[in-house]
């Protein structure tokens, strides 16, 4: 189907109000700094855990993934190859940059820079870059803005220009803030004879990738034609921030997984999109699409939002029951919107969702070594293997489901190595008056300048596996600067001292502020004391959470390997343990009973159940009637209004461990609750 086709078929599945917003006359610009600025990439050193989950992706996929994918290895297009030139080789640039640059790997930079300097020394002369074309090939003839029509798609390029951007933040290399100019230019004026809908609706679905990288350019340049070509993108995408703030589109997406309109749906399209309300308030300064964020982010995990923090997404939105799949694609994207929302809103509800599905859904979602993936991840999760499960996209071949490198889309392969370097990178942030602020927490460290003075902090601590965080100041001189550290919304009483000195923490909007000035052998102890929570989900299930945590019944894993012909080797997974259980109604109403264990965390640090360092038990009864579809779908209960089981129970009561829901791969996270 033709773009122009789909655009219009969207537009009239849409409500008369959002199209009539989508439809109105163009807004005025006034350009709003961002909040929190992230520091560039360099300035903040992964450390402990973090660390070693770097090093762990640098020496498997991210690191190798030009030598063992074919999309990428074979006469890639993005070297000036015939090969493919679409969106896996930026998707993985976009991960492997950072990766690169943060581990100061020589290798890896070796390899990225081979992508790098070949689309920076073959931009045409118009602006244009990315693959040859077959046009350029036949003719000998270069891309002009006249002939945008001869070029290639948007899309992949939305990825490569957001790689161009990290590679800046993190060498200055001054090739680029021209090669960007060059190509906006040219985009300004290609657009009126190739619009985004020219060829797919990738690059309609996902103009906000656009737009964020025009932005920027504009806080670097100062360029006012670029807010303007910004918001020439908005108005040929997809008008997401009308559908987030119209509300009905949140319905319809609950109620359909049909082909009508089905892209306004696709998880990964919901998950980029997400961060367009917050470009369209830092472009026009209009707070209604403050409004719309919060609006559009609060109905997405009303309506289809899982306890491990992030929606179901299988490929659709697919509504709020554990049993449902999330795409891989989905969670990294979405990370990366959470990012950006609180940059540009300051809103650290954005943290607090940041946090939550990196902790918990993302890393379950590949393997340990961070080189085999699933497509589809499911909150309840009992059975890896092949077959039909709920979902939308349910695959002939029956692979959406199992661990493999190229099981389901391949897009997962490539995208998944954004997640780990962007959270890294978007730990410590600039604020006004020369402030620093530590926004989201891991073991780091922060190298910077207030005024003329270097400043270092370090981040020692083992959260969100622990409650305490140890800040270290190293100055040349003594310098004064605002210090700032997020309280997240879990936390009812922080604890804070200085120098050894107990503090009364002044929070205000989830923030301590610290005024003073700063020396050398300066140090701040924050603890934020987890207490154990109980949250509700798709009917009325219950989950266990601590601080940033959910909790998830741990189940021995039994694993198998086989080969599908056109996906290549797999895994799957069983257990033979007993997972239908239901907590008792008294555990639910007193969690501050439950007993933690917690042990130190192991060096070498991996996602898995061996290593997890804290574990919960809680007191359960198996229920007779909960069975796994075919094996595989643990079907949820249906409980009564007060949340509890009303069919047979075991007598017998049962003590469970409960995990970190990130180091499993079989897990029950929703609980039904019996007597």
């Amino acid at each position: 189907m033709r773009l122009h086709t789909f655009y219009g078929i969207v537009l009239l599945f849409l409500t008369p109000a959002v199209r009539a917003q989508q439809q109105a006359p163009a807004e005025s610009i006034r350009y709003v700094p961002r909040i929190y600025q992230p520091f560039d990439i360099g300035a903040v050193k992964p450390a402990g855990w973090l660390l070693d989950q770097l090093k762990t992706v640098a020496s498997n996929s991210t690191g190798h993934l030009d030598e063992t994918h074919d999309k990428i290895k074979k006469d890639n297009g993005w070297l000036g190859g015939k090969g493919d030139g679409w969106e896996e080789t930026p998707y993985w640039l976009d991960g492997a940059v950072p990766v690169a640059y943060l581990l100061n790997d020589p290798l890896l930079k070796a390899k990225v820079l081979k992508y790098i300097n070949w689309t920076l020394e073959h931009q045409r002369p118009s602006g244009y870059f990315g693959p040859l074309t077959t046009y350029e090939r036949e003719t000998g003839k270069a891309i002009t803005p006249e002939e945008a029509g001869k070029g290639e798609d948007w899309w992949p390029k939305m990825v490569m220009l957001k790689v161009m951007q990290q590679y800046y933040s993190a060498t200055k290399d001054k090739r680029v803030l021209p090669f960007m100019l060059r190509y906006f230019r040219y985009q300004e004026a290609a657009l009126k004879n190739a619009p985004l809908s020219k060829w797919t609706e990738w690059a309609v679905s996902r103009g906000s990738e656009n737009m964020l990288v025009a932005q920027w350019l504009y806080q670097v340049t100062k360029e006012p034609f670029l807010l303007q070509l910004a918001a020439l993108i908005r108005d040929q995408s997809l008008p997401w921030s009308s559908m987030f703030g119209g509300r009905d589109w949140v319905m319809h997406a609950a109620a359909f997984q049909n082909n009508k309109a089905w892209m306004t749906r696709h998880g990964v399209n919901v998950g980029m999109a997400i961060k367009e309300p917050a470009l369209n308030y830092e472009r026009t300064g209009n707070k209604k699409y403050i409004d719309i964020l919060n609006t559009g982010w609060k109905d997405i995990m009303l309506l289809h939002g899982l306890p491990n923090g992030i929606f179901s997404a299988d490929e659709d939105l697919h509504g709020n029951l554990p049993t449902q799949g999330t795409e891989l694609c989905a969670i990294v994207e979405t990370m990366f919107s959470m990012e950006e929302a609180l940059s540009i809103t300051g809103d650290l509800k954005f943290a607090d969702a940041l946090e939550r599905m990196t902790f918990n859904a993302f890393p379950p979602q590949t393997t340990a070594d961070f080189n085999n993936k699933q497509y589809f991840q499911i909150a309840n999760q009992v059975a890896v293997e092949r077959g039909v499960y709920d979902f939308s996209l349910p695959f002939d071949r029956q692979m959406n489901n199992v661990f493999g490198a190229r099981s389901g889309y391949s897009c997962c392969l490539a995208n998944m190595h954004q997640g780990w370097p962007k959270f890294a990178g978007n730990l410590w942030h600039k604020t006004a008056q020369d402030g620093i602020a530590a926004l989201v927490y891991a073991p780091s460290e922060l190298t910077t300048t207030v005024g003329s003075r270097s400043v270092t902090i370090t981040e020692k601590t083992t959260y969100p596996f622990s409650d305490e965080i140890l800040f270290e100041v190293k100055t040349g001189t003594a310098v004064s600067f605002p210090f700032l550290l997020r309280i997240p919304s879990w936390c009812q009483q922080p604890e804070l001292w200085i120098n050894n000195r107990r503090q009364q923490p002044d929070v205000h909007q989830g923030l301590v502020t610290l005024r003073r000035t700063w020396k050398t052998g300066d140090v701040v102890r924050l603890k934020l004391p987890m207490t154990i929570q109980v949250s509700n989900w798709g009917r009325n299930s219950r989950t266990i959470e601590r601080g940033p945590l959910v909790y998830a019944l741990k189940l021995q894993e039994q694993i198998a390997t086989d080969t599908e012909a056109a996906e290549g080797p797999y895994e799957t997974l069983t257990t033979k343990d007993p997972w239908n259980y239901g907590l008792l109604k008294k555990s639910i109403e007193r969690p501050s009973e439950l007993k933690v264990t917690e042990q130190p965390l192991g060096k070498d640090f991996k996602w898995v159940q061996g290593m997890a360092p804290v574990a919960i038990t809680v007191t359960g009864k198996q229920i007779p009637a909960w069975r796994a579809d075919k094996g595989k779908v643990a079907d949820q209960p249906v409980s009564d209004r007060e949340g509890i089981y009303k069919g047979t129970v075991a007598a017998e009561e049962v003590p469970l461990t409960l995990i970190p829901y990130g180091f499993t791969r079989l897990r029950v996270v929703a609980f039904p609750v019996v007597p």
